[in-house]
């Protein structure tokens, strides 16, 4: 932080004259307040604590829409960003974060706050419990994202010496760097406010769902980690011991059943409208009144700076507020995961045993009895947003199983035997090829708007951005207990999400393993910006992303399984019969397909476990340690 601390501020000033040039220079800046004066206001150091949370870092952002549908759990239907769907996936410095800019800020602020005298006691003390859950926030994603670093706790300043050796610090080692996070939020837990309306600053329960993330996360690499004896660092700055696996466990475990118990407030699922779960669920993030399942978010405010474009980003293109969006089109890989509601795992039915086509009557029939998750996540062919039906169908399929159809979106030609031209194809795709429609044969529903306006340029969106909310505490509580091996807890805490979906059949303690508390995370938490960090921290992302390509026989097997390979997005893409002689006609089928635009198979590498440190700051820092594989 510089010695001038700079905020806005709007004065006006009036009479002011100066009777001389040399008056007006020496006159104080009317934009500018020392640090002496920012810090002799309680109202001032509130908006300097404002500004570093506007620092906080995440790593799926709604501004960067991208950021929360890669790893093929989508297409992205925009011209220029085919080329991520054809090469073989990503580079040794992807997703790094030495974020020190923002920690001195920090450590600068809780030394300030804590010497000023205009704070009452209370005040003082819950900022400086904010201003330490923001950096141990700072530090759980650098280490997510690098492994180990330094730990710098203290603001420091260069003397102008020379000699700039007193300033470069070793890399903690992973472990310490989870063990600061964790016992920071055990420190300020009681500190901050047990208020569930809070949402968009630190309270007790942000506090421990940052610490039950942060333990279960350092669990699975202690575990896991050993599955990848190449990713670690002798000196342990990347790879934790397996040894300390079960106390990271326990940890996480108690942290979110402090939350369950209601020890930070009365946080709980949200069920407001349990007649439509599709839709409830779908509420969970845009709905800001009394949302009592949303922990700690990055807010929005329409009419201010603080707004932004993704409902017009993502929203289904046809009849659109600014026709525009569709970007983020969920892939079949994902869409199949979904269950039935009696709890199995089952291919979307597009084909009998005989492998001929299944005829719907409606378009929307093959998704009929899925996991409500399903339709609150994505919008199928059939659905609607904003009240208006969504026009998703790839073409007329004949008799003989050609097919009629068009490059443009609802586009028109003649049928056999026909005269006079009829749409044969969605206004909304898909389309191979052509951007911004349903190129496999969905959109996104999870955190668009359905408010008027939203997808418009001149209005846009004030959707909150979810960091933790209570359902991944619950997932979080089930995947500790059963590493613990208390599997009836988790299976306790896995069916409160589930029944939430609309799920009749309830897991036994029998029923849960590994591929259960993997698969309960991907379908919950998708486009939450958590799958990545997932994958890498079962060491599972080498694994499903090998490289390799994807058969369309393979794409709908092993559905379920913690190690099915993604390498590639899929598509499915519903047709209309047209066969005036069959009782088929009109009714629709579906096909599998993998788009032209997706000719790469993405190859996870062990280099990509841990981001690789920039030669910049190696070369400033000759202590720091580079990461394996780099």
């Amino acid at each position: 932080m510089k010695k001038y601390i700079y905020i806005t501020i709007i004065i006006t000033v009036l009479g002011w004259s100066c009777s001389s040039d040399e008056e007006f220079l020496d006159r104080p800046p009317t934009q500018v307040l020392t640090q002496d004066q920012v810090f002799s206001d309680p109202n001032t150091i509130l908006s300097v604590l404002a500004g570093l949370y506007e620092q906080y870092e995440d790593y799926g952002r709604l501004d960067d829409w991208s950021s929360l549908a890669d790893f093929n759990v989508a297409f992205w239907s925009e011209n220029g960003r085919y080329g991520h769907f054809q090469d073989d996936g990503w580079g040794n410095g992807s997703w790094g974060s030495w974020n020190y800019g923002t920690v001195r800020e920090i450590n600068l602020f809780l030394e300030r706050c804590e010497a000023t005298t205009v704070l009452s006691e209370e005040q003082k003390a819950r900022f400086l419990a904010e201003g330490r859950f923001l950096r141990a926030s700072i530090y759980f994603e650098m280490v997510k994202r690098i492994g180990g670093v330094p730990l710098i706790l203290k603001s420091e300043t260069y003397d102008f010496s020379g000699d700039a050796t007193y300033l470069q610090h070793p890399r903690e080692t992973e472990a310490a760097i989870y063990d600061f996070v964790i016992s920071e939020a055990e420190a300020i837990k009681d500190v901050l406010p047990a208020d569930v309306a809070t949402k968009s600053r630190a309270t007790k329960g942000a506090a421990l769902a940052m610490e039950t993330r942060a333990a279960l996360y350092a669990g699975s690499i202690a575990k896991y980690g050993v599955n990848t004896p190449l990713v670690t660092l002798s000196g342990n700055e990347v790879g934790i011991p397996a040894s300390k696996a079960d106390g990271y466990y326990t940890k996480a475990l108690n942290a979110a059943e402090e939350i369950i118990n209601g020890s930070a407030g009365g946080y709980d699922l949200y069920l407001k409208k349990p007649d439509d779960l599709s839709t409830n669920f779908a509420s969970v993030f845009y709905d800001k009144s009394n949302n009592s399942e949303v922990i700690f978010v990055e807010d929005y405010q329409l009419k201010t700076d603080k707004k932004h474009y993704f409902t017009g980003w993502n929203q289904p293109r046809f009849g659109a507020e600014e026709e525009e969006g569709g970007r983020i089109n969920p892939s079949l890989n994902l869409v199949q995961a979904f269950e039935t509601l009696d709890g199995n795992y089952v291919k979307l039915p597009n084909k009998d045993g005989g492998g001929s086509y299944i005829y719907y009557d409606e378009i929307d029939d093959i998704f009929e009895n899925r996991d409500a998750r399903l339709a609150g996540t994505i919008i199928l062919p059939g659905s609607s947003f904003k009240g208006k039906p969504v026009d998703i169908w790839a073409g007329y399929m004949l008799s003989d199983g050609s097919i009629v159809s068009s490059d443009v979106r609802g586009g028109k030609k003649e049928l056999p035997g026909t005269s006079g031209q009829v749409q044969v194809v969605g206004f909304d795709g898909p389309i191979d090829g052509l951007e911004f429609v349903a190129q496999s044969g969905f959109y996104l529903r999870k955190y668009l708007d359905p408010k008027a306006g939203s997808g418009q340029r001149g209005v846009n969106s004030d959707v909150w951005f979810v960091r933790y909310r209570f359902a991944e505490v619950l997932l979080n509580a089930a995947e500790a207990a059963f590493e613990l091996g208390q599997t009836d807890i988790a299976a306790k805490y896995l069916n409160r999400v589930r029944e939430r979906a609309g799920i009749t059949s309830e897991l036994t303690a029998g029923d849960v393993n590994f591929n259960k508390i993997v698969h309960e995370r991907y379908v919950e938490l998708a486009f939450e910006g958590l799958h990545f960090f997932d994958l890498k921290r079962w060491r599972l992302a080498h694994v499903v992303f090998d490289g390799n390509e994807i058969s369309e026989s393979e794409i709908t097997q092993n559905i379920g399984s913690a190690t099915k390979r993604a390498t590639q997005p899929y598509a499915i893409w519903p047709y209309k019969i047209y066969n005036p002689n069959s009782s088929n006609n009109g009714k629709y089928v579906y096909r599998v397909l993998r788009t032209d635009r997706v000719t790469g198979a993405d190859n996870f590498r062990f280099g990509n476990y841990y981001s690789e440190i920039g030669s910049n700051i190696i070369n400033n820092n000759p202590l720091i340690v580079r990461n394996p594989n780099h």
